[in-house]
Formats: structure tokens, C-alpha cells, sequence
């Protein structure tokens, strides 16, 4: 292993300041994982996370699993570890947490380094696999270390109480993001469980009463052999009751019933008339006595 912060004095940087101090370095690679180790540094506890880190990704490819390929970017400020497809963070390392970092000469196309976690405050040691890139990526974070030293001593310290409270405040970004997605998230499930519920909630084949069909006079239609409907006309009134005739009444061949001036009421006829109705009832009722 080789150690890239122990850099020579005569030795050239590949990037300009300003690439790494207003900007960053991009580069692809393969994560392998990372892992806890005890020390903050040294090759041996590299070495022994490679060899653990490199055991574990032989097991995930005989089980079909792919290596997962991340983007770096490196700059004064730290090593983001991205997914190059959504260009979301997956781990950002600080620069001023990131302990160690080197290349395996044995294995050109390793590097990794040495970053406490914020939160757990454990050493873990990050590995990628990288073809061409490797020794590469090792020196540009070294190049990184070494514009933030210089820059921390212009500042006089100020500027890494800085760059720490920008840090959090965008670790709080992100979680606020992060809670943000998951809100939209449930919003979207209950919407689809609402309009889910909303589609069983009515009733299943259910058929609108059609009105019965009218004739060109907007009249229901006479059938003989249906009892007379109950429904109401069009302008909304309700048709006279047809009224009930005895079965008993005789009726003439014109379909009229006969006239019988006795059974009318005595209300029915003026006073003269009246009277000369009661004396022929009294003569009638007299021949019938004596028949």
C-alpha cells in the first residue's frame, strides 16, 4: 500500500486549485463496500479490509449480484460517493473525518480510504475497484488535503468551523428531502386507496329506470292486458282515476246505462216536477198492491 498524504515537495499536482476549491473532480468507479476497522489508520488494517471487502464481493458474484458502479467526487470539501444514474448521495465523506487513504500497489486497480462516521463516530474504510483510475483517484484526494491545509492556515481555523456548519446544514437538507419523498409517497397511496375504495363503494350492475316510451302525443301507450300505471305524466301530473262501475248495472245496446226517474234523489228535479213524480210513484205503488 501506498500512502498518498506523504507527498514529496517537488511533486505536481494534477488539477488546478481552483478545480478542487470551487468545483470537484469526478471519476467512476466499483464500490466494494465499506467496513469498520479499529485504527484511524495503516496499511495492515487496509489490508486486512480489502481482503474482507474482496471475499464478501466473490460471494455476492457467484450469487449473481453485480458490483454496484458509484461516481466520486472529490473535492476540498470532502468525497461524495454518488449513484451515477440518480446523482443521489449515497455517503458523503468530510474531508477533515477521512484519516488515510492509499492505493494497493499489488492490485493497481484498489484504493481506499479511512473516514470516522458522523453519527456512530466509528472508523470505516471505504474500497473501489477502479481499472485505470485508481492510483489517480489516491493522489487527487491527496491534492485535495493538501489546498485545505493551506487554505485552514490563511484562515486562521475559521474556515473549517465553516465548512462544518455547511455540512450539516446540508446533512439537514437531505434528510428534509428524504422525508419530503417519503410524505409525497403516502400522499400518492392513499390517493389510489381512496379512488379504489370510491370504485367498490358503488353498486355493482346497477340500471337506471328508463321512462316508459310515449307516442307522438307524448302519451303512455294503452295496453289491455297491464293494470293501469301509476306513473305520472310528463308535465308532472297525475292522470284522473278511472271511476268504478258496479258489474250489476244493466246497460242498452248503445252502451248506456237506463234511465230510472225514481232512484234519483229529491234534490234532483224543480218543485212541480218533483210532485208529479211522487203522485205517479204513489198510483204505481197502488196498482202494485192491488196486482
Amino acid at each position: 500500500m501506498n500512502r498518498a498524504f506523504s507527498r514529496k515537495k517537488d511533486k505536481t499536482w494534477m488539477h488546478t486549485p481552483e478545480a478542487l476549491s470551487k468545483h470537484y473532480i469526478p471519476y467512476s468507479a466499483k464500490f466494494l463496500g465499506s467496513t469498520e476497522v479499529e485504527q484511524p489508520k495503516g496499511t495492515e488494517v487496509v489490508r486486512d479490509a480489502v481482503r474482507k471487502l474482496k471475499f464478501a464481493r466473490h460471494i455476492k458474484k457467484s450469487e449473481g449480484q453485480k458490483t454496484p458502479k458509484v461516481e466520486l467526487q472529490i473535492s476540498i470539501y470532502g468525497v461524495k460517493i454518488l449513484d451515477p444514474k440518480t446523482k443521489e448521495v449515497q455517503h458523503n465523506c468530510q474531508l477533515h473525518r477521512i484519516s488515510f487513504c492509499a492505493d494497493d500497489k499489488t492490485d493497481k486497480r484498489i484504493f481506499t480510504f479511512i473516514c470516522k462516521d458522523s453519527e456512530s463516530n466509528k472508523h470505516l474504510c471505504y474500497v473501489f475497484d477502479s481499472e485505470k483510475c485508481a492510483e489517480e483517484i489516491t493522489l487527487t484526494i491527496g491534492q485535495a488535503f493538501d489546498l485545505a491545509y493551506r487554505k485552514f492556515l490563511e484562515s486562521g481555523g475559521k474556515d473549517v468551523e465553516t465548512r462544518k456548519q455547511i455540512a450539516g446544514l446540508q446533512k439537514r437538507i437531505q434528510e428534509l428531502e428524504t422525508e419530503n419523498m417519503e410524505l409525497k409517497n403516502k400522499v400518492q397511496d392513499l390517493e389510489n386507496l381512496l379512488r379504489i375504495t370510491q370504485v367498490n363503494s358503488s353498486p355493482a350492475g346497477s340500471v337506471t329506470p328508463k321512462s316508459p316510451s310515449t307516442d307522438i302525443f307524448d302519451m303512455v301507450p294503452f295496453s289491455p292486458m297491464s293494470p293501469q300505471s301509476s306513473t305520472p305524466a310528463r308535465n308532472g301530473t297525475q292522470p284522473p282515476p278511472v271511476p268504478s262501475r258496479s258489474a250489476e248495472i244493466k246497460r242498452d245496446l248503445f252502451g248506456a246505462e237506463p234511465f230510472d226517474p225514481f232512484s234519483c234523489g229529491a234534490g234532483d228535479f224543480p218543485p212541480d216536477i218533483q210532485s208529479k213524480l211522487d203522485e205517479m210513484q204513489r198510483q204505481r205503488w197502488r196498482g202494485s198492491k192491488w196486482d
